[in-house]
């Protein structure tokens, strides 16, 4: 078994311990701040001067004073004390900073529109995490594609696939439409007045489509033929924008174009669904 004064840490103590007494003044006071005993700081200095072969403190009854020695040694010693705690506070930050790689796939209407800014905040939070964004609205398989983390935003519970899933947000799918759609125009106060507008829906379906709308326990159906389609909400947030129509889209899609007074809300009692990111 090594002595603990052959250690590099008995060393270093030992050191510590000669400082501290010559700062506070005493062995009592020095050993109250160092968590030890009087007979264990004294045994430091003792194996410290043995070391070095000089006498360092001069033993007063009530105090103890440093030498010509000790003062010199003091001096050069508290610098290189302070030296290697900022180094060991450096590596142990080092150490517990989150590193690596973070792999995650989300749909292409969360990848556009709500992630970017996410991303950004979180690498300047985290900046030794790199990311790997995989955008694609298929189901993966997180095992073969070594994906961390999946986002996906459903309106129905998602299938059991064996994986860890938790709630992020929930959501709801509300209608909205520029401002430049709807000047002009007759803005819709009741669902059925709906048919009168062009509607821009997110989804691969026939010409004709029905939307459901729910206001409380009220449920309205009507069959709708798209001014425009598409496969995402991403390109119908854009559309939208542009005063293409009125689109459904979700909240956490269009919250940012609402509150910059790009988008404005349509039949705000009124939603398509409800779901959770």
């Amino acid at each position: 078994m090594v002595a603990e004064s052959e250690t590099l840490n008995g060393a270093v103590d030992d050191v510590r311990a000669l400082c501290t007494v010559i700062e506070l003044g005493t062995l009592v006071a020095a050993a109250r701040q160092l968590g030890e005993t009087k007979g264990s700081i004294s045994r430091r200095i003792s194996r410290l001067e043995q070391r070095i072969g000089a006498t360092l403190l001069a033993r007063h009854p009530r105090a103890v004073t440093p030498t010509e020695e000790g003062q010199a040694f003091y001096a050069k010693a508290r610098e290189g004390l302070v030296l290697l705690d900022d180094a060991a506070a450096g590596a142990h930050s080092a150490r517990s900073l989150p590193q690596g790689n973070l792999r995650l796939t989300a749909p292409t209407d969360l990848s556009m529109d709500v992630l970017p800014p996410v991303l950004v905040r979180f690498r300047e939070r985290y900046p030794q995490i790199s990311v790997d964004l995989l955008v694609t609205d298929a189901a993966l398989d997180l095992a073969a594609t070594r994906v961390d983390l999946a986002l996906r935003a459903s309106v129905a519970d998602l299938p059991d696939m064996g994986y860890r899933a938790a709630a992020v947000l929930p959501f709801r799918v509300g209608l909205y439409a520029a401002p430049g759609y709807l000047d002009g125009r007759r803005a819709p106060r009741q669902p059925a007045e709906l048919a009168d507008h062009d509607l821009i829906i997110a989804r691969n379906e026939p010409p004709a489509a029905e939307l459901t709308l729910h206001k409380g326990k009220r449920q309205e159906r009507l069959a709708v033929r798209p001014a425009i389609r598409t496969g995402d909400y991403a390109s119908a947030h854009r559309i939208a924008l542009h005063g293409g129509g009125i689109a459904p889209l979700p909240t956490f899609i269009a919250a940012a174009s609402v509150h910059a007074g790009d988008l404005s809300t349509v039949l705000g009692d009124w939603s398509i669904a409800h779901g959770t990111l």
